[in-house]
């Protein structure tokens, strides 16, 4: 059974950072909603409260059943998690007389307790809360303080039950990743063996199981994610899986060629669909860029279903879905607002019938990049910017045509290949170019232009 940490969800910001430090420490966590958890299954190690955009004293504020936790099972609350186990059992939580929020220092620390171990006094930590916990029940001991917080750390006597005011997952909290290992390691006693290689070992394993002989599609994108996903799958089912790559006319210069040329090298069965022309009609006389993605997701669904229907039994969708899509899913806010439609093929498994396979679920970005390390896909994917579903599509700006299709190619290649060639372009997480609705004036040759104008965004 993988052991694990366990991280409930109070809605805070800084959540996912908290696992993903813990990953850093090869330890295997997860993240669920505070109300999803009555009693940790086998293998979970120890429990930690995340903070909340909520005060504890909000009559609609997040208020967790700990009865088959506390006393149990190591267990950290973190700033509004702390305040909880303060409050809950017989603390006080006032309003802070000023908000908290940014740097501080530890002044005083426990040394002999285990959550600060070798941690240093006057170490910079990060605070970020509304509320001060003025008072801990009599069983408690203050394990640390800043100059404005005299309860910034505390334990419960005879049980391994922790509270700390600031944030040991954010990048300012200096010794923050120590006190994690002192937490996840010393005290729950996992045994970093999470890793690249285990996971790969693990989920080859997992997926020949659950698959079995079963064929498998998967659509490729051409970037990481669903680059990963094709490889850890032909390592487990080989043959079994056909891959769809479909040039949706909206890709960068020669991208299509390219693509499909690295997927040979690397083993998959791939199969090329060109349907530009298709994607192109549909988007004709679309502006609204929200239109627009439904319309290309639309017709991505048709050709997929099209072409995946001449397919021989084929019995699993195979997608590139990653961690954060999952918390997201059933975060303990609900879905958030839509700010852009996902371009992913989440239609297709109701038109087509099909069981879902995801490998990649569990990891978040840099994880699914070491992996893909791990399995010696060549950098020149995994380092590979992010790039939209819905492609240029998005990045004009307007109508979009062949024309102005063909234009922000020719941009693209000659942006990205700048930063290339300045060495710069692994020091950037994203460069794109957009091209504008407008025309403006311009000199070449001597003489006056009025031409299309671009934005490069790096």
């Amino acid at each position: 059974m993988e052991e694990s940490i366990l991280i409930l969800d109070f809605g805070s910001q800084y959540t996912q950072l908290i696992a993903r430090k813990i990953r850093e420490l090869n330890g295997y966590c997860e993240i669920v909603p505070f109300n999803r958890v009555k009693t940790p299954g086998p293998g979970v190690k120890g429990v930690i409260l995340s903070g909340s955009p909520y005060s504890v004293r909000d009559a609609q504020a997040p208020v967790p059943n700990l009865s088959a936790i506390k006393g149990n099972f190591p267990l950290l609350g973190i700033c509004y998690g702390a305040q909880f186990l303060a409050q809950a059992f017989g603390g006080e939580v006032l309003p802070s007389k000023h908000r908290e929020y940014g740097r501080s220092n530890l002044t005083f620390i426990d040394h002999e307790d285990p959550l600060f171990h070798g941690l240093s006094i006057n170490t910079q930590v990060w605070m970020s809360h509304g509320d001060t916990i003025s008072k801990v029940p009599d069983s408690y001991r203050i394990t640390a303080s800043t100059p404005d917080v005299a309860i910034g750390g505390f334990r419960i006597a005879g049980e391994p039950t922790y509270g700390i005011q600031f944030h040991p997952e954010v990048y300012h909290t200096f010794e923050g990743k120590d006190l994690l290992r002192n937490f996840v390691v010393d005290i729950c006693g996992c045994s970093q063996n999470w890793t690249p290689d285990s996971f790969i070992e693990s989920s080859v394993n997992h997926l020949r199981d659950i698959i079995g002989n079963d064929q498998v599609v998967l659509g490729l994108s051409g970037g990481v994610d669903s680059t990963v996903a094709g490889i850890l799958l032909h390592r487990a089912i080989g043959d079994q899986l056909t891959a769809l790559f479909i040039d949706n006319g909206l890709l960068r210069k020669n991208e299509f060629e390219n693509v499909l040329e690295s997927y040979k090298h690397l083993g998959l069965n791939v199969i090329g669909v060109r349907a530009g022309d298709q994607f192109l009609q549909g988007l004709a006389g679309l502006t609204d860029p929200e239109q627009k993605r439904k319309a290309i997701g639309r017709i991505f669904i048709d050709v997929f279903n099209q072409e995946a229907e001449k397919l021989t039994d084929i019995r699993w969708l195979a997608q590139g879905t990653i961690y954060p899509d999952v918390i997201e899913s059933v975060s303990v806010n609900g879905p958030s607002a839509t700010i852009k439609s996902h371009h992913n093929v989440g239609g297709l498994p109701e038109k087509m019938h099909l069981k879902i396979v995801e490998p990649l679920k569990l990891l978040f970005k840099d994880e699914v990049r070491r992996v893909g390390e791990a399995l010696h896909i060549p950098d020149r994917i995994l380092k590979r910017h992010p790039f939209p579903g819905p492609g240029l599509g998005i990045r004009i700006l307007g109508e979009v045509d062949a024309e102005r299709v063909r234009l922000l190619q020719e941009v693209d290649d000659i942006f990205i290949n700048a930063l290339i060639e300045k060495g710069l372009y692994d020091l950037v997480w994203q460069a794109a170019a957009i091209l504008l609705p407008i025309q403006a004036v311009g000199v070449m040759g001597d003489e006056r232009t009025y031409e299309n104008v671009v934005a490069l965004r790096a």
